[in-house]
């Protein structure tokens, strides 16, 4: 009865609708249509491969020594470097958002913003240019995620490839949807997380005639680049638990990391609006990153996308004193660069704040309760936020389980605590971090558009 009711609802949409759903997806769908699926899971896990391998090539440069994470060879670096390479960082992205304006006569245009109002199409150069020069930055210690990157470059690959083979408008506004995925796949080895991921956030559409074309870009795209980057979990951690306090800890953690996940949507895109224009394009990021690297200093923990925050919040290795620090100077950091121009991804510092989270609720009810695990908190805290901050509750299960290697552990109070968050957060703000420039408007012209049309 439900796939009737799906079918239905998927063919009284037309195909040239701004929101329909593609009606034929089998082989009635075109070879051109599969082929593009291919192509672009083929290109998009080359180009973050390439993207990884570059980061990784700038923060040696920047940070050099023997560590192996940016948070210790930060906490290794002189002061001085701390404040040079921001202080270059601030340097090149002005020039660098100078040169992304004049390579094109095009707007920049966010992802999602084009899936739902341009039919996927997008920039090319610039959107390429932004993604290079954000992993550039990343990788210098802008406090910003490194997914922003591949995702561009997948969307990029599959708008180029939707020209190439003719494709309708609905069936291009899938494939660069599913290519945006494929590069968070990618770059993090997590294939089903960034299927759903690209249906759930992007597309917005969990539609069963979708994931077929979703899961091949991803799985193409991840074992591409598992041919250069290491096919490990990103995050270690240990085995838990289950415990009724546990429990009872994710049901707490759910509704207050809805209300955070809020407060910080609305300052992202606070921020997004009050991006510099003009002359303010060359000043504003050499002043918030010399802000940044002069903080640096004494918490080298700022620096990057939170990964290595988010690793040692889920070990319990952080003091309580550093843990609230962070919470408020973390996403700080994150909005004070995106607020200056500095280009880059939000999803791992929205992990990374919610780890912080979840550990500084552990810790504090470990005083009373010795059963309680700050490490599992922190987890549960993670995934809730990432939940409420990209309103994409399964592919926020998902990716915690691809990205840890684990499940079992921590499912339980992890499903409970999604379900809170993003409860929570969709009463109060229906923005994720990834729509925070959208009006009002243009949020309720997208609801109408995911809503089936009425006979």
């Amino acid at each position: 009865m439900y796939e009737d009711f799906c079918n239905r609802a998927l063919n009284e949409v037309s195909d040239d609708s701004p929101g329909a759903t593609i009606s034929r997806l089998g082989p009635n769908a075109g070879w051109r249509f599969w082929l593009a699926i291919v192509l672009t899971g083929l290109g998009t896990g080359a180009s973050a491969a390439a993207l990884t391998l570059m980061l990784q090539a700038v923060q040696h440069i920047m940070w050099p020594g023997n560590a192996a994470t940016l948070l210790d060879a930060a906490a290794q670096a002189t002061p001085w470097r701390h404040i040079v390479v921001l202080l270059g960082a601030g340097l090149v992205t002005g020039a660098g958002q100078i040169v992304l304006v004049r390579l094109t006569s095009s707007n920049s245009i966010d992802i999602t913003e084009a899936i739902w109002f341009s039919a996927g199409r997008l920039p090319a150069l610039r959107t390429l240019g932004s993604a290079v020069l954000s992993v550039i930055l990343v990788g210098m210690g802008a406090s910003l995620g490194r997914e922003g990157a591949p995702k561009q470059a997948g969307a990029v690959i599959a708008n180029v490839l939707s020209d190439k083979t003719g494709l309708s408008d609905e069936q291009r506004r899938l494939l660069v949807a599913c290519g945006a995925g494929a590069g968070m796949a990618a770059a993090y080895g997590v294939p089903l997380g960034g299927a759903l991921f690209a249906l759930e956030v992007l597309r917005g559409m969990l539609a069963l005639r979708l994931v077929l074309p979703a899961l091949l870009t991803s799985l193409i795209a991840t074992a591409t680049a598992f041919v250069v980057l290491p096919d490990a979990p990103t995050y270690i951690i240990p085995h838990f638990d289950s415990s009724a306090i546990n429990l009872a800890l994710a049901l707490l953690v759910g509704p207050i990391a809805g209300l955070v996940s809020v407060g910080f949507v609305r300052t992202i895109a606070w921020a997004d609006r009050n991006r510099p224009r003009h002359g303010r394009r060359l000043i504003a990021p050499v002043l918030a990153l010399g802000v940044l690297g002069l903080v640096s200093i004494p918490f080298p923990q700022l620096l990057g996308n939170g990964k290595d925050i988010a690793q040692l919040a889920f070990a319990n290795e952080i003091p309580f004193a550093l843990l609230l620090a962070l919470l408020v100077l973390k996403p700080a950091a994150t909005v004070l660069c995106l607020g200056s121009g500095v280009p880059g991804g939000l999803f791992t510092p929205s992990l990374a704040l919610g780890a912080l989270l979840g550990a500084v609720v552990g810790q504090v009810f470990a005083l009373v309760w010795p059963d309680v695990q700050p490490a599992l908190v922190a987890i549960v805290g993670a995934g809730a936020v990432l939940a409420a901050t990209t309103q994409g509750p399964i592919s926020a299960v998902v990716l915690m389980m691809e990205l840890t290697g684990q499940d079992r552990s921590f499912i339980v109070p992890l499903l409970l605590a999604v379900v809170m968050a993003t409860l929570v957060s969709r009463l109060i703000e229906p923005r994720s971090i990834y729509d925070a420039r959208l009006t009002d408007e243009e949020i309720a012209q997208r609801q109408k558009l995911r809503e089936p049309a009425k006979r």
